[in-house]
Parts: C-alpha cells; structure tokens; sequence
C-alpha cells in the first residue's frame, strides 16, 4: 500500500507568536508564570524590576536560583520545550513548556533571558519585530555575546546588580511592552502602569503566599518588587484566633494524595473592622467562599465552588484549601496561564462528600450571631414574625415606652400613631438593608445611646410608672431588659440611681 507524500510544514513564527500573545493572560498572571520557573530554580530571593523609562517601560524578573549553561537557555527560550505528557520532578511549577514565552509576549515584544551558571554568563533573545520582518519564516532566536550586553543600558544594569557577583541566577527581561493603551495622554500611561504593577504586588502577595510565609520548619522565598518585599496574604486568616480550622480530609486519586482542609473565617465582630475588610479581598466575602485549589503550595484558582453549591450568604465565611500534585494535572485540565482548573468526577464527588459537612458549620456562624441577638433583649423595639411561608418584621406594639405614649394620648391621636407605625413598617428598607449587609455587615453602624437621649426615654416610661421613687427591683429589672436599655445597662443604671430610684 503506497504512503502518503510527507511534507515538513513548520509553523509561521510571526503568525504563530501573535497568536500566543492573545492567550488570554494578564500582567498579574503573566509575572506569576515567570516566578514559577524562578521557584523551581531554587530561588531564595526572586526581585522583580519595573520602570516607566519616559515611556518605555521595561520590566525584569531577577533571581538567585541554580542559572542556565548557553544550551540549557537555548532549549528554555524553544516553544513547547517540554511535553505536557512527560513525568516532572515533583516541585516543577510549569507543564507545557510555553510558560515563560507565552506569558512574556502576551505583555513585550522583546523578550531577552541572561543566564549565569557556575561563573559562566549566557543571553538569548526574542524580538518579534526581528521575526515578523524576516521572509524566510524563521525562527530567529538571537545569541548575544558579552559585547552585545554591554552595550544594551537596562540589560547591562540588570546584570551588574544581580549577576555579576553571585556564581549562578538568572534575568528575564521585558521591552517593548506595549499592551498598554496608547491612545491616553503619555501621563496617563505611566499611572495606568503603575496601577497595573500595584495589582500585580497583590496578585503575588496572594498565589505565593505560602512561600513567602512557609510552614513551621520550611524555608522560605523572599519576592521583592524594586527592592520592596512582598507580605504574604493568607485567604484563611490561619493565624487569627477566632478562625475556625475544621478537620483536614485526604483522599487518594490515581495513587496521588489529595488533601483537603477547610476554615471558617471569623465572623466581623470578632475581629477589628480593618481586619474583616482585608480579609474579604478585592471581591468581597460571598464572592471570595469556596475551593482555593494549590498546586505545589502555589496557588491556581480561587474562590469557587465548581458549582457543586451555590454561593450563599450564610457560607460566604468557608473557604476550603485543596492541595494536588502536579502528576494530576491532566485530570484537573490545568490551562498554560494555571489560572484555571476543574476537578475531574472522582475527585468532584469527594468534595461535594466533603461540602455536606462542612457546609453546616459556615451557617453555623450567622445562625448562632442570630441568636445571640434575638436573646439579647427581652423587650424588643421590633418583632421578627413568620406566617404562611414569609416573613415580616414589625414595631412592638408591647414596647412599654410605646404604650406609655398611648395610654397619654387620646383615641384619636393614638390611632394616629398606630397608622404611623404601620407606615414605618411597610416602609423598612429591607432590599437596602440587605444589599448593605451582605456587602460590608461591618460598616452597618449600630445606634449608640448616650445619656442626653436615654433620658427623655426613661422619663416617658418611669413617670407612666409613678415616678423615679417609686421604682422597684422588679420595675428596674424590666427597664434593663428593654430595648435600647438592655444595650447601655451601664450607663441606664447610673441614670436611675442619679434621678433617685432604689436600686438594692
């Protein structure tokens, strides 16, 4: 049986590039995927530099891990230099091989990569304007000697600073970065950058917050931007003593452990405000619930639920830590970015197992919050009523301040104030109300009572009672469990004794 006729049809370069650099990265993402290779270098301290530059702006990551030998950098800088299929050493961060490519020309045009190894310096570069003008269609990876270094200023800087005196690191620098928008005042574009580089501290701060904060007995990864050194951001509050750490789970899948831990974040008033609000994220608590699912200690994706549950209010505080090897990779269909994964089904139905355990205890912290509250006041200013599947909240008709006031009124006017209870009532802003609480419950500001307006309100209630010196222990004991009262006992029990009540 004749063969078919083979033909070598390599790929266009230029076309090929362009499209890799609309595969949908972000700065953020884009500097993460280039500390990844940064980590698996053994990197103790990974710097990365930024500069306006009048209006080229540059960007480089520096590190002091193991370098590359001029061969080792030339295969690095190939396109798919590693199959997604082949084994990996357990703490290699990438899969497909593209990461540092890809995530570069997705932000530059430039892409220039110095490397030292046991004393000896190698640089390779890309210039996808050096590709795009080359007819031949081929892919011109330059070499440059260290002549040519010398004679580029911010590459030669780089090297100075981070290469010169170490025996081994290596440099991956950005130019001609131009996915910012040009048609904004040259002004602009500098504050758009430096925005965009601000957002990417956090986004570091975040994905590699457990090498900058290792475990007890671990080494840790210093990760600076222009010589300032990142904090690292926790999404668990561990340290926090009112967060609750619930029991960790593991499973086996394919022979690889997967663990599973699970935290309640404390409830906003048990913690200062400044804390719940940092702690909710740029998204806010409900948005923010869910899987954070890590890969080697670093972070993939966050804050979903992978529609086993929906996000609901009551469990907008559980936030579920899931660590994988990189040997599952292929399961959890992890993209080129590692900014997306999905679990395949035999790890799904073991968290939707997990989910129905834990899902109870993040309710738990609203439902017991309102307990406490409605326990808290035995005479309330309003009633929570609950009839033919709706409920209502309405003002206590039995309030004694209330009924002091209508007992004083005639018929008419009484009425009157019924009807304006009733307004008020049906007038409760309960869509504002919610929409506020379940965005930030801890700015809701909650009435303080001091002693110029408890005064009038104790004087309406007592003189219904005959007056001040005619109170008893049982007449107080009402007044203390009584709205606003029962908020401000304290101060309540100091106006009594000052207007002459008994209080023994």
């Amino acid at each position: 049986m004749p063969k078919p006729r083979v033909l070598d049809l390599p790929p266009s370069p230029a076309a090929l590039i362009q499209s890799l650099r609309d595969i949908g990265y972000s700065i953020e993402t884009a500097v993460a995927d280039l500390i990844d290779n940064s980590l698996f270098a053994t990197s103790s301290e990974i710097d990365v530099r930024f500069s306006w530059n009048a209006g080229q702006p540059w960007l480089a990551i520096a590190d002091d891990g193991h370098g590359m030998h001029e061969d080792e950098l030339i295969a690095a800088m190939r396109f798919g230099s590693k199959s997604p299929l082949e084994r990996r050493s357990p703490a290699d961060l990438g899969r497909f091989g593209l990461g540092m490519k890809t995530a570069s020309f997705s932000q530059c045009r430039h892409l220039t990569v110095l490397s030292r190894k046991a004393g000896v310096q190698s640089c390779c570069e890309w210039d996808l304007d050096t590709i795009a003008a080359n007819t031949d269609h081929e892919w011109s990876l330059g070499v440059l000697g260290p002549g040519e270094v010398a004679r580029r200023p911010v590459l030669s800087l780089l090297a100075s600073k981070y290469l010169d005196k170490r025996e081994s690191g290596t440099v991956v620098l950005w130019e001609k970065i131009d996915r910012i928008d040009r048609d904004i005042s040259v002004e602009r574009q500098e504050a758009v950058f430096n925005k965009l580089l601000a957002d990417v501290r956090k986004h570091l701060e975040l994905v590699f917050h457990r090498y900058l904060s290792p475990d007890r007995g671990h080494k840790g990864t210093r990760i600076l931007m222009n010589e300032d050194p990142l904090a690292a951001f926790d999404p668990f509050n561990f340290r926090c003593a009112t967060t609750v750490e619930l029991p960790e789970e593991q499973f086996l899948c394919e022979g690889e452990r997967v663990s599973v831990q699970p935290y309640v974040l404390p409830h906003h008033n048990k913690v200062s405000q400044d804390e719940y609000k940092k702690f909710a994220g740029i998204s806010g608590y409900r948005d923010s619930q869910g899987f954070y699912v890590y890969r080697n200690k670093r972070l993939i994706i966050r804050g979903t639920w992978f529609r086993l549950i929906p996000k609901d209010e009551l469990t907008k505080l559980l936030r579920v830590r899931i660590d994988i090897p990189n040997t599952l990779d292929h399961l959890w269909r992890i993209d080129v970015k590692k900014a997306t994964a999905f679990p395949p089904e035999s790890i799904a139905t073991e968290l939707r197992r997990i989910i129905a355990k834990i899902e109870i205890s993040g309710k738990k912290v609203y439902r017991q919050r309102g307990a406490k509250i409605g326990d808290s006041a035995v005479v309330p200013a309003w009633q929570r009523r609950a009839s033919g599947g709706t409920v209502h909240y309405e003002i206590n008709r039995d309030h004694p301040l209330l009924e002091s006031i209508q007992s004083s009124l005639p018929d008419q006017q009484a009425n009157t104030l019924d009807e304006l209870m009733s307004l008020i009532e049906r007038s409760f802003p309960s869509d504002a109300f919610f929409h506020d609480f379940a965005s930030a419950p801890e700015q809701i500001e909650r009435p303080v009572y001091d002693e110029k307006s408890l005064i009038p309100l104790l004087d309406i209630i007592v003189t219904a009672w005959g007056g001040y010196s005619g109170l008893n222990g049982e007449n107080i004991s009402d007044l203390l469990g009584t709205e606003p009262f029962c908020h401000s006992r304290e101060l309540t029990t100091k106006i009594l004794s000052s207007k002459g009540a008994r209080l023994d």
